[in-house]
């Protein structure tokens, strides 16, 4: 683990690495190491301190500390981006969210009763982001919460919205979250054309 690299902030976050939801993909492997572990080896090298979901929730909200969840989805996430996300909901109180554009084309939909599906007007993507990593959450905000769950980040993400102030940071590129051993690989690519 590396010195806490805040000065004025001496009681590094927590950090959690889930994968419960994400079936196997988290133990596929990136530049010869699982998801798991590049996310995990990123967290810690920000200056979290890990923990698992085997501890009690109870316990981790009572440590009044500051929370990083890392998805093992976006593997190659920077650390210098997850210390970024830290200083951010620091400094401001809020949960910090990584996000990405959205470059896919959204298209409005409408379900008629016979059942025929129509598409309809092409959605703006200006307001749209899609979930990156991390998901930042300061302490008072932790010590507000009842449970964590963690299997889905998108419904995490939104109940906090409903609560709390949440920030979106755009994340880089290489904090690209992946679907499937073809995202990985693509993932993979990028990251060596940008010497990762």
């Amino acid at each position: 683990m590396t010195d806490w690299p805040y000065d004025d902030e001496p009681d590094p976050p927590l950090g959690l690495v889930p994968v419960e939801g994400r079936g196997s993909l988290p133990f596929a492997l990136v530049h010869g190491e699982s998801l798991l572990a590049a996310a995990s080896w990123a967290l810690t090298t920000a200056g979290a301190t890990l923990y698992d979901l085997a501890v009690p929730f109870e316990q981790v909200r009572e440590r009044g500390l500051d929370l990083v969840v890392h998805d093992p989805l976006c593997p190659l996430t920077p650390v210098e981006f997850l210390l970024e996300a830290i200083a951010l909901a620091r400094s401001t109180g809020a949960v910090v969210v990584g996000v990405r554009p959205v470059t896919d084309t959204v298209k409005q939909y409408d379900a008629p009763p016979d059942g025929r599906l129509r598409l309809g007007a092409t959605v703006d993507r200006d307001g749209l982001v899609a979930l990156a990593s991390p998901v930042v959450l300061p302490a008072a905000v932790l010590a507000a919460l009842d449970d964590l769950d963690t299997d889905d980040l998108a419904g995490l993400v939104a109940g906090l919205s409903r609560r709390f102030p949440v920030r979106h940071l755009p994340a880089p590129a290489l904090a690209r979250r992946v679907a499937d051993e073809a995202d990985l690989e693509v993932l993979a690519a990028l990251s060596a054309t940008r010497g990762a």
